[in-house]
């Protein structure tokens, strides 16, 4: 075979909600963590935490009610996620709107469309469970997820100086927000 003709396939993306963690799925998702926050991938955490405190955050999450976990996979191995926010049940002036919280993709999936992706899949999802509005906030230092969530409808509504420090200096946070009604 001529290598200059030899093409390999495009990379598959699998996006899911998920309520539990099959075989290999938690170390996968602790992984891709710790590579985001290692380069600054606005997880919040500033320096990847120990393997156990990761293992109960995810653990937790799962078992939360007003979360849901969406994972996006790269050649079947997880690349990041996003969770949806939605409002504490005694929040009635608020339970259309819901927020998409602690989105990353490791460095390794970035350039495939996985992001955006993942972001589609949760706008679909809470459409079906009738919210209208999502909200999201982000370090201004993320420029790739600004242009993502510009690009794909998000306006942005307000900033805090404060929002984040990181090695004793305060970084700038974005809000968003995007009508799917």
């Amino acid at each position: 075979m001529n290598k200059k003709n030899f093409k390999l396939p495009p990379p598959e993306i699998k996006i899911e909600l998920i309520n539990k963690f099959e075989k290999g799925d938690l170390e996968e998702l602790c992984d891709a963590t710790e590579l985001a926050v290692q380069e600054g991938g606005g997880f919040g955490w500033i320096n990847p935490p120990p393997r156990k405190v990761l293992k109960d955050y995810w653990n937790g999450v799962l078992i939360m009610p007003e979360r849901n976990l969406v994972i996006g996979r790269l050649d079947k191995i997880i690349a990041g996620s996003c969770q949806i926010l939605k409002p504490s049940r005694n929040n009635e002036a608020q339970s259309h709107i819901c927020n998409l919280t602690t989105f990353f993709l490791a460095p390794w999936a970035r350039g495939y469309g996985v992001s955006p992706k993942l972001i589609e899949y949760a706008e679909r999802y809470v459409q079906k469970k009738n919210f209208k509005i999502i909200t999201l906030d982000v370090r201004e230092t993320q420029l790739r997820a600004i242009e993502i969530y510009k690009k794909i409808g998000y306006q942005c509504f307000g900033s805090n100086d404060y929002y984040a420090n990181v090695n004793g200096k305060y970084i700038k946070g974005l809000y968003f927000y995007k009508n799917i009604s």
